[in-house]
């Protein structure tokens, strides 16, 4: 049985980029597999009244289950109205598919958006597939998210060593061709809470943490002029902030070296053709560090909701923090 997004009361990314390309801010991706992370997002976004992009990726959707996923989508748009948001803004993306056969899938079970990532293929298969999933998609009026470039790092099943920046001189053909909604783009953003080696890094000197290097804005800028307007995407984009890490160190965790985007760069980014920016890492880290304190501090505790209370905090003040102060996007969305 096919499923209309318009039915779960979702949108599409259309209308919420073309506003952001022009405002001057970026929407934010939240990747979520589980409850409380969905609560968080949509009781930050109502707040805030943020639009807002629920993502998933292959990975979670078969975590959380494909039909579950569908309704999970459709009530938290009953739950935003329930805070009272009274036109929620809110797309269900699927993040990193990785084939045809999934992204249709998930266009048949009511996503209003999906990406596919052909980026490890050569260009002109990459053009094909991409081309492929648009055709399908744009049948039924959800939009589709490309990658040209590669990021290094992991996220799920998405693993690469090394990354390789987005060639500027490729991106008018790519959409051209394939006729895409809005294009990844790699210019040193990067999966995982590790997203830079201590050897790519230098070392504060007053506190010895990691600084990381600069994205390469040179590259934003030359795509921005080859495609005036066009929705830009940055994956990789948690900052793996140190207090989370920290928490999470402090209560048993292990997370050496772990170091994000610097939120400067990722303002600086939202400001430009850069509309979405996805942030999966700092939403784990914010909810780990907070049940390891949790449980550090009551050890009697083995209720799910005592611990998963105070986490579903901490990641909601997170996702506050990053609409207002990082994405810009609060109150585009009333």
């Amino acid at each position: 049985m096919k499923v209309s997004f318009k039915e779960l009361g979702l949108v599409n990314t259309r209308e919420m980029f073309a506003k952001a390309v022009k405002g001057g801010y970026a929407i934010p991706a939240f990747n979520f597999n589980n409850m409380e992370q969905l609560q968080a997002i949509i009781q930050a976004s109502a707040e805030t009244k943020s639009p807002v992009i629920l993502q998933v990726s292959k990975g979670a959707r078969n975590y959380a289950n494909q039909t579950l996923l569908r309704y999970m989508a459709q009530g938290a748009v009953e739950y935003a109205k329930e805070l009272g948001w009274k036109k929620p803004q809110i797309a269900l993306h699927l993040d990193h598919g990785d084939s045809y056969e999934l992204c249709k899938s998930c266009v048949d079970f009511g996503f209003s958006s999906v990406m596919i990532d052909a980026s490890s293929l050569p260009y002109e298969e990459n053009v094909k597939l991409t081309r492929k999933v648009v055709n399908y998609a744009h049948k039924y009026d959800v939009t589709v998210e490309a990658e040209l470039g590669v990021l290094a790092g992991v996220e799920d099943e998405v693993a690469s060593e090394v990354s390789h920046y987005t060639k500027p001189e490729e991106v008018i053909d790519f959409v051209k061709k394939t006729k895409c909604d809005s294009l990844a783009i790699s210019i040193g953003t990067s999966h995982g809470a590790y997203k830079f080696t201590p050897e790519q890094c230098t070392r504060d000197p007053q506190t010895g943490r990691l600084v990381p290097p600069p994205l390469a804005f040179d590259v934003l800028k030359a795509i921005e002029k080859k495609l005036p307007g066009f929705p830009i995407v940055l994956h990789g984009s948690s900052s793996v902030p140190q207090e989370y890490v920290d928490m999470c160190n402090q209560y048993g965790g292990k997370l050496p070296n772990a170091v994000g985007i610097p939120e400067e760069q990722l303002r600086k980014a939202a400001k430009s053709a850069v509309c979405k920016i996805n942030i999966d890492s700092d939403s784990r880290l914010a909810m780990t560090g907070a049940i390891r304190k949790h449980l550090a501090e009551n050890p009697g505790h083995f209720d799910p909701r005592q611990y998963l209370k105070p986490a579903r905090e901490e990641m909601k003040k997170m996702y506050v923090h990053k609409i207002v102060n990082v994405l810009g996007s609060n109150g585009k969305a009333r």
